[in-house]
């Protein structure tokens, strides 16, 4: 805007031209410090001097005031506002110019909470407290149950727009003048930029990824008003691909390689200088001082890791002479020589591998378990079950969560689709993922994307679909545990029984878990089925039983200690299997285009999250 002024010749500039005479802090319309609040004496120019707000108007823009003898120009960078919230006036020797926000029709906040108030994610968009947001929320669930409205609830200030998540809730806060419709289309976009980000939509899930959320919802809303960005755009935005960046992350991957390689040339180089110190009768780096005749069988079994630590200096100890007769040349000494030195090397933090011929054959296969076959395309099936059984029968509740997670690591096996064998009878309730097509699954079982042309997400384990069963109906219960305490002349006999009642099930490592009096010694076992453990310190009785199946469906164990019946619960169990417990699997994988079959593998677990008799 130009406007000639003509100005008293005391108050006209004495350098013309030399420089427009700028303004520097450019954040109108936002909160001041406190320390803003009181100007200094010396600054008469502006009320808050653009020294003051260092780092403010390095990042902002300037305006400046360009002048000469009859006029001047003002160029005034006004980006916080919109046209309709500014007023330019003359006002005597002065040029006016107003900004005031309407704060009015804004939205406040959003945020990601649990079903009783409790934010797990929010971001504020104006000026508000965290005890404001927290009371907002707190508040939501109590008018959300007395409202009739499915998408919002108001109160005398403000309005809340939510859409439920599973067990979370997205929620909008904004004011009652705002525009709804275009609240409801900003709650859409906000609850499919979630499932970008978190493949379950639980409360440790959005916690884990909550500043990949912030970020993402800063790209939807700015300063309370919602930009014009698609769920694109704000994916680009959020992940800014840097070729500098790439090029730093292989160097530094180059440069990793090469200080591994130097680590194991140098370890080599350390285990011959050993060996050639051992041939040579010296002493070895660290040995302590014993001679290399019963060492040679020790060092070979010595493990030397990748990465190798710098030696520390350590200190031999003197030889101690006894008083009485030498024994150097005992026979059988050489073998207690070695075990004593294999004890200090460690003590001292060395790894040793000892090659006994009494080894049992199980703890091999633990240590060289084989690894899982995993195709390009590989599925897991899981399940975790929580149950509370009463000691007098009785299911007081139980509750099995399942889901199926998929895993592509070729892209040309992105575009598929899975077909699922549903032949659970325990009445499961299953919920496919947001991306999946919903009727595809109704009518054919078939987990497919909404959108065919496009693929599954490479290397990421993605849940596609879940269930949940909670029952209270005895006949569910995969493995029932009976405990009969009964009071005698010298404490209690007790008489444990199991039966397994889902004779389809295969249950490994199961471990039932009775606790005992304490101070009163270890139980007197009577008979027993499979193996136990009496662990004196937890107080603790484990009763171990391999497997448990269709052929050893039943067991039970006796024992005797002093107690009285309540001090034998609760009672826990832990087991694992390879087969699920509702009858949900991957039947087949097939290209959506040919429906040609596609090589995949699958893994299936069914395990414990918590089995207690009370």
């Amino acid at each position: 805007m130009d406007v000639s002024i003509q100005h008293p010749w005391y108050r006209r500039p004495w350098f013309l031209g030399f420089y427009p005479y700028r303004i520097y802090d450019q954040y109108f319309g936002e909160h001041l410090h406190d320390s803003e609040l009181l100007s200094p004496l010396y600054s008469m120019s502006f009320y808050r001097p653009y020294f003051w707000r260092f780092p403010n108007w390095v990042d902002s823009s300037m305006s400046e005031v360009r002048m000469d003898r009859d006029h001047f120009v003002v160029n005034l960078d006004v980006k916080h506002f919109s046209p309709e919230e500014l007023t330019v006036k003359v006002n005597d020797d002065y040029v006016e110019i107003r900004g005031k926000h309407d704060e009015r029709q804004v939205l406040l906040a959003a945020a990601v909470c649990t079903k009783a108030g409790k934010a797990v994610v929010s971001r504020q968009f104006v000026e508000m407290t965290r005890t404001r947001v927290e009371g907002l929320l707190a508040a939501f669930p109590k008018l959300m149950n007395t409202g009739k409205q499915h998408t919002f609830v108001e109160t005398d200030s403000v309005r809340y727009v939510y859409q439920p998540l599973e067990k979370l809730y997205m929620v909008l806060i904004t004011t009652k003048n705002s525009n709804i419709l275009e609240d409801l289309e900003t709650l859409r976009l906000f609850s499919r930029v979630i499932p970008e980000y978190c493949r379950v939509l639980e409360e440790a899930e959005v916690s884990e990824h909550c500043f990949d959320l912030i970020f993402a919802f800063d790209e939807i809303v700015a300063l309370g008003y919602r930009e014009n960005v698609n769920l694109a755009q704000i994916r680009t935005f959020t992940e800014m691909d840097s070729h500098e960046e790439k090029v730093f992350r292989a160097v530094r991957e180059t440069k990793e390689g090469e200080a591994r390689a130097e680590m194991k040339r140098r370890a080599k180089e350390l285990q011959r200088a050993r060996q050639d110190a051992e041939r040579s009768g010296k002493k070895s780096p660290g040995f302590g001082g014993f001679g290399s005749s019963s060492m040679s069988s020790v060092t070979s079994a010595n493990i030397i890791t990748d990465m190798i630590e710098p030696e520390r200096p350590k200190v031999a100890p003197a030889p101690v002479r006894s008083s009485g007769p030498s024994k150097a040349l005992k026979l059988g000494a050489k073998g207690k020589e070695v075990d004593f030195f294999v004890d200090k090397l460690k003590s001292e933090g060395e790894n040793i591998v000892t090659c006994s011929a009494g080894r049992k054959s199980s703890d091999a296969s633990k240590v060289l378990q084989p690894p899982v076959n995993m195709e390009s395309v590989h599925l897991r099936v899981e399940e975790k079950i929580s149950l509370t059984c009463g000691r007098d029968g009785g299911l007081q509740n139980m509750e099995v969560l399942g889901i199926i997670t998929l895993k592509v690591t070729d892209e040309k096996n992105g575009r598929i689709s899975i077909l699922i064998s549903n032949n659970d009878k325990k009445g499961a309730q299953l919920q496919t993922h947001p991306h999946v097509d919903k009727k595809l699954f109704t009518t054919e079982s078939l987990i497919g994307l909404k959108n065919q042309e496009k693929y599954f997400p490479l290397n990421t384990d993605l849940g596609v679909l879940k269930w949940r069963l909670q029952s209270t109906d005895e006949s569910l219960i995969p493995l029932t545990i009976n405990c009969w305490p009964s009071e005698s002349g010298t404490g209690c006999d007790v008489n444990i029984e199991y039966e397994l009642q889902d004779q389809g099930l295969e249950l490994n490592d199961v471990i039932i878990s009775i606790p005992v009096p304490s101070g009163v010694g270890a139980p007197l076992i009577g008979d027993l089925d499979g193996q136990y453990n009496h662990d004196s310190r937890k107080n603790i009785l484990e009763w171990t039983l391999p497997v448990i199946d269709e052929k050893n469906k039943t067991g039970s164990l006796e024992f005797s200690i002093a107690g009285k019946p309540n001090d034998f619960f609760p009672i826990n169990v832990s087991f694992v299997s390879k087969r699920n417990f509702c009858d949900i699997q991957v039947a087949k994988v097939t290209y959506v285009e040919g429906n040609n079959p596609v090589k995949f593998s699958t893994e299936t677990s069914f395990v414990v999250d918590k089995y207690e008799i009370l």
